[in-house]
């Protein structure tokens, strides 16, 4: 992100030349270290428009002054990561704004010196994100720090450290007309800590709900015959909108593969290594209610989806997601996605086989 390179690296100008065979004009140079710079230089210094692809894939464009990137430039990285920054001297000093390879918004704030500092934003993938001042190491750290849900109001305000919630409560993120951000904190609000779950413990708070969840979803009787409980919309919802967590215990797929299937109700892959599981008796709302995308059954025409999510609580889960839009009190279904042929419970591939029958 850094505007910086050494000219004694030069290896090859393309273009005109002063009468001291320095760069003058529009120019294309190659660097030993495989950096490019083009763009205009005066008497051999950067001035003007210009461009560094850099030898990773990485490019740095904006407009330099005295061989120095002055005012709006734009880093763009080799996994297609773009900065938007603003540069003083070279570095990225004053506000900034970061965005991933399909444009979604990753961080809003403040670079001094090339480093982030002050009151910023920082966004997950899934639409939560983080808001505080950051520490002097650069970390989202201290005793006002806010975790926003993907609603962009309900959140949890309090300590965190490194991101990680360690004592905070429920609040409501109000946006003032002057553009400052406060939070109106329930004071009788529970306190919510980082409470990710291990292979053996699910967590240690069983019957503390999330907020956001209890906003948007109940459990009670299904409506598909012999399923038990099922999940259900406690509010109209558009398409993709988060609706509850999968949290669950941590095991491994070949644990999963080598027990009956009767064990494996309410498990599901988070990826390569890991799988998310809801075991008895924690299948019960009595005995476990901290999530409860568990809850959700099947269905070969869902309304729902799995997603990755980062929870504040309970660290990298998944998420249902809606699909399309839902009604209040609808049931909220996802397709299991079992290889019938060859890991899918009986009652799956008998559903699977009525469903093909019945198009024929």
């Amino acid at each position: 992100m850094t505007d910086s390179d050494d000219d004694s690296l030069e290896e090859t100008v393309e273009g005109p030349r002063d009468e001291d065979g320095q760069p003058h004009g529009g120019c294309s140079v190659l660097y030993s270290s495989s950096d490019r710079f083009e763009g205009h230089f005066i008497h051999g210094e950067k001035n003007g428009k210009g461009k560094f692809f850099f030898f990773d894939g990485s490019t740095l464009e904006g407009f330099y002054v005295d061989d120095a990137l002055q005012g709006p430039g734009i880093y763009t990285s080799e996994d297609g990561t773009v900065l938007h920054g603003t540069y003083l001297g070279g570095e990225l000093n004053g506000p900034a704004q970061e965005l991933d390879g399909d444009g979604r918004l990753l961080f809003r704030g403040q670079y001094r010196d090339d480093c982030r500092w002050g009151t910023c934003w920082l966004y997950y993938p899934d639409g939560g994100c983080l808001f505080g001042e950051l520490n002097v190491d650069g970390e989202m750290t201290g005793q006002s720090i806010a975790y926003i849900y993907p609603n962009s109001q309900t959140a949890l305000y309090g300590g965190f450290v490194e991101g990680e919630v360690i004592g905070a409560r429920l609040a409501s993120m109000v946006s003032a007309e002057t553009g400052g951000t406060r939070f109106d904190v329930a004071t009788d609000s529970p306190v919510y800590s980082y409470d990710k779950s291990t292979s053996s413990c699910i967590a240690t708070h069983l019957l503390l709900p999330d907020p956001y969840e209890s906003q948007r979803v109940f459990v009670a009787d299904s409506l598909i015959k012999g399923a038990g409980q099922g999940l259900f919309a406690k509010m109209d919802a558009e398409s993709d909108t988060v609706m509850a967590f999968y949290n669950g215990v941590r095991i491994t797929h070949s644990e999963v593969d080598d027990r009956d299937w009767a064990q494996n109700g309410n498990t599901i892959s988070l990826d390569e290594d890991t799988v998310i599981d809801v075991p008895r008796p924690y299948d019960r709302t009595e005995r476990y209610c901290a999530s409860l995308g568990h809850k959700a059954n099947h269905s070969f025409t869902p309304n729902s989806k799995y997603d990755p999510f980062v929870h504040p609580r309970f660290g990298q889960i998944k998420c249902i997601r809606t699909l399309s839009a839902v009604q209040k009190d609808e049931e909220l279904t996802v397709a299991y996605g079992y290889d019938h042929k060859s890991d899918a419970p009986d009652w799956y591939k008998q559903e699977l086989e009525a469903l093909q029958l019945a198009k024929e």
